[in-house]
């Protein structure tokens, strides 16, 4: 089948061209129902008008710097504007309005700005402080609200339950069947009266509705699902400052006149203005498309939402929300732009299709052969000429058993099957404490053949304490509660106060009283560790901060992998602090504290013994970092550039971060199902070696490399090494970034990467599956990512890579029990219209059919949970055919059995049930062929949950959704061969004939494990 799609029919699992999107919705011709059929598809039409709202917010603010550029040269002494207050604003008790604080920001317009007093007028004019920002009275924010706006973008409404109904009855089928229904209806009634004659107009009516609400029923339940997790994907926190408090806050509750702290990584998540901060440096390309960063700061402080911040940290003030920004407004238009397809929804797209020719070709064949056996008996009868109502109604009757075949060969429901897996299977994921943002990545992560981890907060629990510090050249043990203040007694005054400086000012975290007046570290993990041991060696953050005056920051990054500061003390001299990696920094010192606390040049023997103490650190597991200092001349201005040498070493810190319970186990598992892992962490290579070998993910015959090292090696020593490699330590984004590449188009591999870092962006993007972190990564990299780790641990992504497997493997179970019925339903009506002039099963019938195999058959199939099977075979890799070997063997051998079941009873079925003689014979007959064929599906349903094991019952019980699918299907099999006769054309069995129907159907069971015996390649 696969053979038979052309790589038209391929997309990308991810950043699939718009022509290649385009190209196969072109392929599909003429669909039954194309607004089920592309309802999980990307709108496209929809992604051209964000496209082009892009390009105008290009335009608009390019307009807008050249103005503020030239503004600035004029605005001497700025003339009044024309500006009034508006009476409601003025009500409200604030001196400017929504409109003019829009036109401020958007339109960068620094005439405005100045006229309004800066940034401060601004917000004494919207009433708040730049210090403690808004305080937190609930009348007074309400008012705010109403007059401002929400920092909330304008959504498509929900589909109600009856728009779904609507959308099933668009289905050019039963749109086609409802025809020929309401025809049989006038001629039934108009040849035999009522209400014989509406008998069989009635029960394609009534079977169309069945169809129709179950469908919608199924579709809604869906779209719950996916709401759900929209829900989820929008929970965005940033910290904000009101009422004196720093706090985290979601974006949503936002309003002008907050005070937002943004740092590496954060989104900005609403237009306003620049306070304070430092080296600020904001990626515009999701609002405007340029790749170019804008440097922000007091001489251009227009903060745009949706933009990102690539370097530095500041404090911003909020001053316009939700639809009034055009972050608002595209966000609004992508919202309904939808997701890219799945690669498996359009190859069974593809599939559907294919079989829809097919089915069409078969239907039309079947409708012409009946006609002429009709016409023929005509010719012989010597009736040609005249025509009755019977002769309408049957003619009607093949029509409709010809569309009704199309009805049943199309298999409309598969490429439903996948999004309802994956709905299902997301959802589930939810509650393992995984996010799915992108649903190909559900499907993508069961192919997996390597997962590239990050060691810090994934394979490590990101619970940081400083357990070992080298000062004064002095090696001590920090793991007891007294060890600090122990510590701060042995050490010289002048050194305790130069280390605290470099603690408390040389930081991204903060020390800060909240609500209950308790102290509290804000920060990463190593910064709220060395915060910690500050406060423990005595030190006052607060009183540390206000004894100097910061100049410059530059914040820390992976790639100079250290962080530095410089100060200003009281008496006008000047500090660099730096810290970092222990060896770059060290490298970097000239001088170090000897044991007296004497400043010192630093000899080979000092080196080897601080060298020597980072190695013995990082064997016992713990992170490295080395602080150091340096004087500097008083010429320095904000411009320069941090001193990279000359400093003086301080201390080394060792800090401990303990492996995740359970990550040894999960580790294993990944490879005994196939999947290579790697770590590749920015730590140093002996930290990283230890860690790895806890793990289990660094073995005898793999290898550990340094980034540096893997940057100079030549393409042919790249081939050799890569598959060897198993930690990659001291690695930049650039190294990781390359590494997923070859790893993804040299050997062909299915990657998965985890990532938290702004920096970690290019890999997640390159990645078959970007993998963020929920609680340690950026927004940055989480809008990168394809799935969102939302506890940080490694056992997590093992979850999602079962799931994944779970997924296809579902899909493929559906898929191999809807073929079947394709085929069986197929070839029954057409060798029976052929060979005898009529067709066994009727249009109300083949209808019932349709709907066991499509909605109820996707249902039960695709909602098996994950069993622990699936991590014990090999991953299917990036081109394994979806419908194997093994699924053909399974279909064409259960298909044969069926095909000669119904052949059988055809043929011989009459003698065998001696129902010769009887004046409902046909009739009796065709109800045993068409209950015997309904239970053929129903075991060959349990058949499918296993393709290749034996047991087929194993965990049934477990799987309430199946167990009522089955059940249920059963009690509506007694009720219409039972009570609904004159409707669906059947009549009431006995309990031998029934249990002869119930017979044929489980002999499948048995012939499933023979076939399960046959070897295929």
């Amino acid at each position: 089948m696969e053979s038979l799609l052309s790589d038209k029919w391929e997309v990308k699992s991810k950043h699939s061209s718009e022509e290649l999107l385009q190209r196969w919705r072109t392929l599909c011709g003429v669909v039954k129902n194309p607004k089920r059929r592309f309802r999980f598809t990307a709108n496209l039409s929809k992604r051209y008008e964000a496209a082009a709202m892009r390009k105008t917010n290009q335009e608009k603010l390019r307009i807008a710097v050249l103005v503020s550029k030239a503004a600035l040269h004029f605005i001497q002494g700025v003339q009044p504007s024309d500006y009034t207050v508006p009476k409601n604003v003025q009500k409200a008790g604030f001196q400017i309005c929504a409109d003019e604080l829009g036109s401020i920001v958007e339109g960068h317009d620094v005439k405005k700005l100045k006229f309004h007093g800066g940034v401060s007028g601004i917000a004494d004019k919207i009433g708040t402080s730049t210090t403690k920002g808004l305080p937190t009275d609930d009348e007074a924010l309400n008012r705010r609200q109403e007059l401002y706006g929400i920092n909330k973008f304008t959504e498509a409404e929900a589909k109600g339950f009856l728009v779904f109904v609507w959308e099933a009855l668009q289905d050019m089928t039963l749109m086609i069947l409802g025809v020929c229904a309401f025809v049989s209806l006038i001629v039934g009634i108009a040849t035999e009266g009522w209400p014989k004659g509406a008998h069989d107009g009635l029960g394609i009516v009534a079977s169309i509705l069945l169809v129709v609400f179950v469908t919608a029923g199924s579709d809604y339940r869906q779209s719950l699902q996916f709401k759900d997790l929209d829900k989820e994907k929008k929970k965005i926190s940033i910290q904000v400052t009101r009422n004196g408090y720093r706090q985290k806050m979601s974006i949503y509750e936002l309003l002008p006149g907050d005070i937002v702290h943004l740092s590496i990584g954060d989104q900005v998540p609403a237009d306003g203005l620049f306070l304070s901060g430092f080296s600020v440096l904001i990626d515009e390309s999701s609002l405007t498309g340029e790749s170019e960063p804008v440097m922000v700061g007091a001489e251009n402080p227009f903060l745009l939402s949706g933009t990102k911040v690539q370097d530095g940290s500041c404090k911003m003030l909020v001053t316009t929300v939700g639809m009034r920004t055009q972050w608002g407004k595209l966000m609004a238009t992508l919202s309904e732009g939808g997701d890219d397809e799945t690669p498996l929804q359009v190859k069974l797209n593809g599939v559907a299709t294919i079989i829809g020719k097919i089915g069409l070709f078969f239907a039309v064949v079947t409708f012409a052969v009946l006609v002429q056996k009709m016409i023929g008996q005509k010719w012989r009868e010597g009736t040609t000429l005249s025509w009755s109502g019977d002769d309408a109604l049957h003619l009607l009757e093949y029509f409709a058993i010809a569309v009704t075949i199309v009805v049943v060969a199309v298999p409309e429901g598969l490429p439903l099957a996948v999004t309802l897996s994956l709905a299902f299977a997301m959802k589930k994921m939810m509650n393992d404490k995984a996010l799915v943002r992108h649903l190909a990545a559900c499907e993508t992560m069961g192919s997996a053949t390597t997962i590239c981890s990050d060691k810090t907060g994934t394979l490590t629990t990101n619970h940081m304490t400083v357990v070992k510090s080298c000062i004064c050249m002095n090696v001590k043990e920090l793991s007891k509660p007294g060890d600090a203040s122990a510590l701060r007694s042995e050490i010289p005054d002048s050194v305790v106060k130069i280390l605290l400086q470099s603690i408390f000012n040389n930081t991204g975290g903060e020390v800060v009283v909240n609500k209950d007046g308790k102290c509290e570290i804000l920060g990463t993990p190593t910064d709220t560790a060395i915060l910690e041991f500050g406060l423990s060696l005595g030190g006052n953050f607060q009183e540390e901060r206000q004894a100097s005056k910061l100049l410059k920051v530059e914040p820390f990054n992976s790639t100079k992998k250290r962080m530095g500061v410089v100060l200003e003390l009281p008496e006008g001299r000047l500090l660099a602090h730096t810290k970092g990696a222990s060896e770059i920094v060290l490298a970097a010192c000239e001088k170090v504290v000897n044991s007296s606390g004497e400043v010192v040049p630093l000899d080979e023997l000092s080196i080897n013994h601080l060298t020597a103490t980072i190695d013995q650190f990082a064997s016992e597991a713990l992170r490295t970092l080395c602080l150091a200092y340096m004087e500097l001349e008083s010429g320095f201005s904000e411009n320069d550039a941090i001193p990279a040498s000359g400093y003086t070493c301080i201390a080394i810190i060792g800090i401990k971060d303990p492996v995740r319970p359970g990550v040894k186990e999960s580790v294993a598992l990944c490879r005994s199902a196939g999947v290579t892992v790697r770590m590749v962490t920015g730590d140093n290579i002996n930290t990283a070696k230890a860690i790895a070998r806890e793990c289990g993910i660094l073995t005898d015959d793999g290898i550990a490399i340094e980034g540096p090292v893997f940057r100079e090696k030549s393409m042919e020593e790249l081939l050799e090494l890569i598959p060897k490699i198993q930690v990659m330590a001291r690695s930049s984004p650039l190294d990781k970034h390359t590494l997923v590449k070859h790893l993804r188009t040299t050997f062909n591999e299915v990657v998965a990467v985890t990532g938290d870092g702004t920096n970690d962006a290019p890999a997640l993007h390159e990645a078959d599956i970007g993998l963020a972190m929920g609680i340690a990564g950026t927004e940055v990299a989480k809008e990168s990512a394809d799935v969102i780790i939302l506890d940080d641990n490694f056992s997590t992504i093992v979850t999602v890579a079962k799931w994944g497997r779970s997924v296809y493997v579902n899909i493929q179970k559906f898929v191999q029990f809807q073929l079947t019925v394709n085929i069986v339903a197929l070839v029954v009506n057409f060798t029976s219209a052929c060979m005898t002039g009529s067709a066994p099963l009727t249009a109300v019938q083949l209808l019932w059919v349709n709907m066991i195999m499509d909605t109820l058959g996707a249902l039960a199939l695709a909602t098996e949970p994950p069993n622990d099977e699936l991590m014990k075979r090999t991953p299917v890799g990036r081109k394994g055919n979806f419908i194997s070997a093994v699924m053909w063997r399974n279909i064409l051998g259960q298909s044969l059995y069926q095909f000669l079941v119904i052949w059988f009873l055809q043929a011989y079925g009459k003698t065998f049930f001696r129902l010769h003689g009887s004046s409902d014979s046909d009739l009796v007959l065709n109800t045993l062929i068409f209950n015997s064929f309904v239970f053929c599906q129903l075991f060959n349903e349990v058949n499918s949950r296993e393709m290749e094991k034996v047991d087929v019952l194993e965990g049934i019980l477990d799987n309430s959704v199946f167990v009522g699918v089955l059940g249920t299907t059963v009690f509506f099999q007694i009720i219409i061969v039972e009570y609904l006769g004159t409707f669906a054309n059947t009549t009431p069995l006995t309990f031998v004939q029934w249990f002869f129907s119930l017979f044929i159907g489980f002999l499948g069971m048995p012939l499933a494990v023979y076939l399960k015996g046959i070897p295929v390649e």
